[in-house]
């Protein structure tokens, strides 16, 4: 076959352009074709007001593995940040993020973390031994106070359902902090690149022949034939024409406050329990990014969860039993398509972190240039 390409890659987000990257370092050639104008994917920014913004909610970089730290690095600078987010309960109540030593005081009057994991423990007793649904795993884990108050609204607001109709195993990990440490990541690196993410990601496409504004599923048979290799990122049930069904998404839509003032939240972000609001997180991105403190403004967004509808953009999988049984059966058949590789959230109906995602790109890339000649 005369191709003009090693790789068609197939969406220019952060996983296709860390294969790109590789691959361009190895003298590889790549096209890839991204269906949105702009290059980035979720990871895309926006600059408001002199406000470095994350268009698709905050993104914040944090990783254990000393290689992926200086591999991003080596690309684009890192401001060093510690995340310590706030919630609002179900009352309205401001508490601290993960769940540590000040939310213990506040909820129980509790000074030690013996007497605060006696009262976890003497909750966690009303929920069954196995349970069958999230708001038995929840209680199962950090008892009905924290449960009520600070898992509840916003897990059946960010899902749209009852969490008593929703499987146990979407909550796999709530962190409990026994000291009064706010720092939410345990991870060694935590950072957000200077000016925002979309300096990393034209750094890793750098080489590469990009095309936007291209669907790829109208183009298919022409685009194909131009390399030897096709790394897809799409979604994996519209890539086999929907055959054993649609696999269910959740989306969010982003409601933007420009703010005539320096700052508006004394944190990043605010997760939101309030049943009467419709939003499950407010965030001011100013804190991520230190190189826009002297702007005079600052901006909110408020993120509201919704069903995914065709048009929109497909942000979390719903990993029920429903959509696992159908992802089981179109991950059959992605272990039997030849010359293809399958990678990051939607091929792989999974959600990722950012570091965990270039690594698994780093090793599908290798992986694939063992086998291709």
């Amino acid at each position: 076959m005369n191709t003009q390409y090693d790789f068609l890659i197939v969406g220019a987000g952060l996983y296709g352009a860390t294969f790109a990257h590789r691959a361009t370092r190895d003298g590889l050639k790549c096209l890839v074709v991204e269906r949105r104008p702009v290059v980035g994917g979720n990871l895309r920014c926006e600059n408001i007001e002199g406000v470095t913004v994350h268009s698709y909610g905050p993104h914040i970089f944090h990783t254990s593995d000393r290689k992926i730290w200086d591999f991003v690095n080596s690309l684009v600078p890192f401001t060093p940040y510690k995340h310590e987010p706030m919630a609002l309960d179900a009352n309205g109540v401001m508490r601290h993020l993960p769940f540590n030593m000040y939310t213990f005081e506040a909820l129980w009057g509790v000074k030690t973390p013996e007497e605060a994991r006696g009262m976890i423990e003497l909750q966690r007793a009303s929920a069954p031994r196995h349970p069958h649904n999230l708001e038995e795993q929840a209680i199962a884990m950090v008892g009905t106070d924290i449960y009520n108050l600070l898992v509840k609204g916003y897990n059946e607001k960010q899902w749209g359902r009852p969490c008593t109709m929703m499987p146990s195993f979407l909550i796999q990990r709530i962190p409990l902090r026994f000291s009064y440490d706010n720092n939410y990541f345990d991870d060694v690196y935590t950072g957000v690149p200077v000016g925002g993410y979309n300096g990393l990601i034209e750094k890793l496409l750098e080489g590469s022949d990009v095309r936007t504004g291209v669907d790829f599923f109208k183009e298919r048979s022409l685009l194909e034939g131009l390399a030897r290799h096709v790394v897809f990122t799409g979604r994996v049930d519209e890539y086999f024409d929907y055959c054993f069904g649609r696999l269910d998404y959740r989306t969010l839509r982003f409601e933007y406050e420009v703010v005539d003032k320096p700052w508006a939240q004394p944190c990043a972000v605010i997760t939101d329990n309030v049943p009467e609001h419709d939003y499950i997180r407010s965030c001011e991105h100013k804190h991520f990014h230190p190189e826009c403190a002297e702007s005079p403004k600052t901006v909110i967004i408020r993120e509201y969860p919704l069903e995914y509808q065709e048009g929109m953009e497909a942000l979390y999988p719903v990993n029920d039993v429903r959509n696992t049984a159908i992802h089981a059966r179109y991950r059959d058949l992605v272990n039997r398509q030849p010359g293809v590789t399958f990678g990051g959230r939607l091929a792989e109906y999974h959600y990722y972190d950012m570091a965990p995602v270039i690594k698994k790109a780093l090793s599908d890339y290798d992986e694939v240039l063992s086998h291709m000649g």
